[in-house]
């Protein structure tokens, strides 16, 4: 039987960024309680909860103050402490556990875990050293993308090779973690799944989002993605599977490639709440952050619905002094700031979410403001 987390009770995040805050004022809108365990003091999701323990997330005495003061636990991202986690989960209710975790840390267990749930990604080796890759490296050939195991986002961690006399560029990459060399995929458009399951398995997927990234950093995402029925569902049995095979409770963010010939390729996986998944405040009947907190606190969770299309566009540090500007001219512009004091260049500081009845049209107007150019 799942346990049901009621009103009036408390939810521990661990981490107090921006999916925590978002995460934070879904809950507080139901009358839970919000304790949350992060390493600074003003932090996004410290604003608005009502316990903050101000801790790195290895620390176990906070972790054990955590599951003192909290009826469940739930992260508000991956690179949390793996074994802290796990030993959290034996003194705490952590309906999400610890393993989704680990295998998402380690681009090697991520792509065993996709190899076993039976959904297409692209050819791959792993490699523990240089040598064991310059070794290998015909197995998927060139242009390839080499990847740390461990670490690294938003493009970082990584380094595409085109040519044999290239691979050198990689060896600094193993400095980090063992790597894998994945085969480079010819892809017509990025897009993310969003797939939200209870603990009695009851599971359902937000409106497919297409994803336009600047800079290896999500800049837009446009709801519904701009793609055909047939390969919508593809998508959406893919994410299911996954779901089903790790036996998820909450939410994970499954980015795809879509390739020319109408296919697609799962590129990665996120334990929770997601960047492109924002635009479901606004524009569904029940937002991620709603439905994650359904789903750990053991409700029922409400099938999702699109109200229209959308698109949503991240506001990073350099567009910060441009948006405030413009606030004005754009009544139809949904605004979200996320309470970070320093905007620096390329840091997440917030999202636009402009509801839309011509997608066009509303890029047209995104392009037109200046914001982001």
């Amino acid at each position: 039987m799942t346990k049901v987390i009621y009103p009036g009770q408390t939810i521990g995040i661990i981490g107090g960024g921006q999916l925590g805050r978002m995460m934070a004022i879904a809950a507080k809108e139901a009358g839970f309680k919000i304790a949350v365990l992060e390493p600074t003091m003003d932090s996004p999701c410290g604003q608005v909860a009502d316990i903050r323990i101000v801790a790195p997330y290895d620390d176990e005495a906070a972790l054990e103050e955590l599951a003192e003061v909290s009826d469940v636990i739930t992260y508000e991202f991956e690179n949390i402490d793996y074994e802290g986690l796990k030993r959290l989960s034996q003194i705490a209710y952590v309906p999400q556990g610890a393993e989704l975790v680990k295998i998402t840390q380690d681009r090697i267990l991520e792509k065993t875990e996709l190899q076993a749930a039976d959904v297409p990604i692209a050819k791959f080796v792993e490699a523990s050293t240089f040598e064991e890759l310059e070794q290998r490296i015909d197995e998927v050939g060139f242009p390839c993308v080499v990847k740390t195991s461990r670490g690294g986002y938003d493009g970082k961690g990584q380094q595409t090779i085109r040519s044999k006399e290239e691979l050198i560029l990689a060896q600094s990459l193993f400095e980090h973690s063992a790597c894998i060399a994945e085969a480079f995929v010819s892809f017509t458009k990025e897009i993310s799944v969003i797939v939200q399951r209870n603990g009695e398995g009851q599971t359902y997927c937000l409106p497919i989002g297409e994803n336009i990234h600047v800079n290896h950093i999500l800049h837009e995402t446009i709801v519904p993605a701009r793609i055909d029925t047939t390969l919508a569902e593809k998508a959406i049995e893919a994410a299911n599977r996954i779901a089903n095979h790790l036996n998820l409770v909450g939410t994970l963010a499954v980015e795809m490639f879509v390739l020319d010939e109408e296919e697609i390729l799962i590129n990665e996986l996120a334990p929770r709440p997601h960047n492109s998944g924002h635009y479901s405040i606004e524009a569904c009947n029940i937002s991620q952050f709603h439905q994650h907190i359904r789903a750990v606190c053991g409700w029922p969770l409400r099938e999702p619905k699109l109200w229209t299309e959308t698109v949503m566009v991240n506001v990073l540090g350099q567009h910060i002094i441009s948006l405030t500007n413009s606030m004005t001219k754009y009544p139809n512009w949904s605004v979200h700031l996320y309470g970070k004091s320093e905007a620096k260049t390329n840091r997440k500081m917030g999202h636009v979410t402009i509801l839309s009845t011509n997608i066009e049209q509303t890029l047209e107007e995104i392009e037109q403001s200046k914001i982001w150019s």
